[in-house]
């Protein structure tokens, strides 16, 4: 997935309903709400409510700021 993907726009995590941030150097999307990371496989957001991790307390490093 590419940072200035339109599909960021309007993805949202399935927990809070909240906009995501693109982690580009881990490959998924975060919540930084609920510090959780969804991961990205073969270019599709896996967005179940069980395929989010809870991550450390800090935001990942994403070089741009999307749905914030």
């Amino acid at each position: 997935m590419k940072p200035d993907s339109p599909l960021l726009k309007i993805l949202a995590c399935p927990l809070d309903k909240g906009p995501l941030i693109l982690d580009e150097i881990g490959g998924a999307l975060y919540n930084p709400r609920l510090r959780r990371s969804y991961p990205i496989v073969d270019g599709i957001p896996q967005l179940l409510p069980s395929s989010g991790v809870t991550t450390a307390a800090e935001e990942p490093a994403t070089g741009s700021d999307h749905g914030v």
